[in-house]
């Protein structure tokens, strides 16, 4: 690894306890970890293999997305699925993911990720659940290759459904597995590509898809075997009204009431999306140190509602922010995610709900603190080198640099950033994909997604 000197930089966002802003600052990131944060920091014993001037730039910790689909990039921006709720767009794409290959799954990827390495995001979640009867085994494996050429950090779930249409769940038969073959597969990818180390750029999380998708006894089992390998598990939870209706009519108890019931709560858990939550549930939430994954652009789409993040945070709930699926919200843009969880929960809850302190709060700490990875999330010394850096001259920011963190949520006109740093390795640079072929991607992924989508 390389030593990199970022040198007298304009404004550092650091989000560390004391939430600073430092002004005409340098970062010297020796190896993976960010070494020294300083004026005028003496290299006399120190040997630079890049230096960036960084008088150009604000600097922000890298983005952490906590919930995505990276497979949906394929199937984004259908015309059917365009006016539909959840359950009706699960039931059309569901057929069209089943067609799925260790291909598709290598390239979208790349795709997801490479979005999401272009707007910030230097560490992402991502949830597989589709295992189409016809494929081998080890699609998920295809992901962690990706991850690992484009230089994301992942954090890679191994999702499943058990539960089809013919006994009484969502998704067809073609695309289910039985509750042996999921936990087999599961400890098979921890095993070989969990590290708990810190630092580590692979770990995997055990994610059962939603209630609606999976048995009360895989459920159970998944968070025992979670908990037996230490990894942390996810799921979808109180997404839609129809979800709490089939947990009320199914199971007789509203979604988190069912899921504590199978001891699916604590700091090693979080859900995504938590729109209906009510007061109480979130108090259990805090209590039990559970964390959401916040996702305002899909919930939006799908007409799910809005979470009560205001109420969440004032709690001191865990929240983060994601994407959610590429076909939920048509793009993996964490700078817009951060700007619709703003506009959303100001436009709900009122003026005073939110700031965008809070926002970028839950798009970095939050996200450390929801997957347990304590050492990303913040730009202090000792920690990961991941950061951001956009420059403030653009036209898009003129007029709007009295506060670097609004303008980082509310201006600007693309959210590509100029550069991105994972682990201490610069893998945007100038607002392009450095370790990959960007045009190649583009036109082998297209080619992928219409072979997906007719036929």
């Amino acid at each position: 690894m390389s030593n990199i000197l970022i040198k007298n930089a304009k404004v550092i966002t650091t989000m560390n306890t004391n939430r600073d802003q430092l002004k005409d600052h340098d970062i010297l990131i020796k190896g993976n970890k960010i070494h020294k944060i300083a004026k005028n920091i003496d290299l006399s014993n120190e040997q630079i293999d890049e230096v960036i001037d960084g008088s150009k730039y604000y600097v922000y910790p890298g983005l952490i997305n906590t919930h995505h689909h990276f497979y949906q990039t394929f199937t984004r921006n259908i015309p059917q699925v365009q006016n539909v709720e959840l359950f009706d767009w699960l039931k059309f794409l569901y057929p069209i993911w089943s067609r799925l290959t260790p291909e598709v799954v290598y390239y979208s990827t790349l795709v997801a990720a490479g979005e999401l390495l272009k707007t910030g995001c230097t560490t992402s979640v991502d949830q597989f659940y589709v295992f189409p009867k016809n494929q081998p085994p080890d699609l998920l494996d295809n992901e962690f290759y990706a991850a690992r050429e484009i230089g994301i950090r992942l954090h890679g779930s191994r999702g499943s459904m058990s539960l089809s249409e013919k006994d009484g769940g969502l998704p067809p038969d073609s695309v289910v597995q039985t509750e042996n073959e999921i936990l087999k597969d599961s400890q098979r990818i921890i095993e070989k590509f969990h590290d708990p180390s810190s630092f580590s750029m692979h770990r995997v999380i055990l994610a059962p898809c939603s209630p609606f998708s999976v048995t009360s006894t895989l459920l159970k089992q998944s968070i025992q075997l979670a908990r037996e390998y230490s990894v942390c598990s996810h799921t979808h939870l109180a997404e839609t009204k129809d979800e709490e209706s089939f947990c009320i009519e199914t199971f007789g108890k509203r979604p988190l009431e069912y899921m504590e019931s199978l001891d699916w709560l604590g700091p090693d858990v979080w859900f995504a999306h938590g729109v209906h939550f009510n007061e109480e549930e979130i108090d259990k939430l805090a209590l039990t140190q559970t964390g959401v994954a916040h996702c305002p652009v899909s919930n939006s789409k799908l007409a799910s509602g809005a979470a009560n993040i205001p109420y969440m945070l004032k709690k001191d709930v865990k929240v983060s922010l994601a994407v959610d699926g590429s076909a939920s919200n048509d793009s993996s843009n964490m700078i817009l995610e951060m700007k619709t969880a703003f506009l959303m929960s100001r436009l709900i809850y009122g003026i005073s709900a939110i700031n965008a302190e809070d926002v970028l709060r839950m798009a970095t700490k939050g996200g450390s603190e929801v997957i347990n990875q304590p050492e990303i999330g913040s730009l202090e010394e000792g920690k990961s080198a991941d950061m951001f850096l956009i420059r403030w001259d653009r036209l898009d920011y003129t007029g709007g640099l009295y506060d670097p963190i609004s303008m980082l949520i509310n201006t600007g006109d693309s959210q590509i950033v100029d550069m991105t740093i994972v682990n201490g390795e610069i893998v945007v640079k100038d607002g392009e994909l450095v370790k990959v072929d960007e045009r190649k991607i583009i036109d082998k992924a297209n080619e992928l997604s219409k072979m997906m989508v007719e036929a």
